[in-house]
């Protein structure tokens, strides 16, 4: 797993071969984080990662220079790896903590300008990430929502929907309040 572009670009972690999370292609990343910037000032963005997986999206974001980024995730093998690169950076930004994404939006109270999600695409509940996070303490005024997911869903008739993009077998929905 590779760091694209920002104060870190090129850096390398090597994931464990072992692990059931699947790092965002870096073609899809790099698109992600092109569509992120039409939205965002990265270096004015506090952003939560939920579901962090391997944590290639967090990496990206503190590359580019967010102040703030906290990384949910569930998995203690994968939470021990994450806070191995968070030790390797020494990067004061980041906050990686070890949770269940789902309880995490339930007890939210911090706003953040950036929310994403990359759950395992088996997840029951995926179809009402939308829901959850829009209607969370995690969400302010001006926040971006985007869940990465399969080809099965569609969110383009949520009146919160921005657009939906998609890369390969990779699809990102962007939400925001109206």
């Amino acid at each position: 797993m590779r760091i694209i572009t920002g104060k870190y670009k090129g850096r390398h972690f090597e994931v464990p071969r072992t692990f059931k999370a699947r790092p965002t292609t870096d073609f899809a990343k790099e698109n992600l984080f092109n569509v992120l910037r039409a939205y965002l000032d990265f270096e004015d963005t506090r952003a939560l990662d939920l579901f962090g997986g391997t944590g290639s999206i967090s990496l990206e974001l503190l590359s580019r220079g967010c102040p703030r980024v906290v990384t949910i995730e569930k998995d203690r093998r994968h939470y021990a790896f994450i806070q191995q690169c968070a030790r390797t950076l020494s990067d004061d930004a980041w906050t990686p903590m070890c949770g269940d994404a789902l309880r995490f939006i339930e007890r939210a109270v911090e706003p953040f300008d950036l929310v994403f999600a990359d759950p395992p695409y088996a997840l029951p509940e995926l179809g009402e990430l939308p829901d959850r996070v829009m209607n969370s303490g995690l969400v302010g005024e001006h926040t971006l929502f985007v869940l990465e997911h399969g080809k099965n869903y569609d969110f383009s008739s949520r009146p919160d929907f921005l657009e939906h993009r998609a890369y390969g077998s990779v699809n990102f929905s962007f939400f925001r309040k109206k």
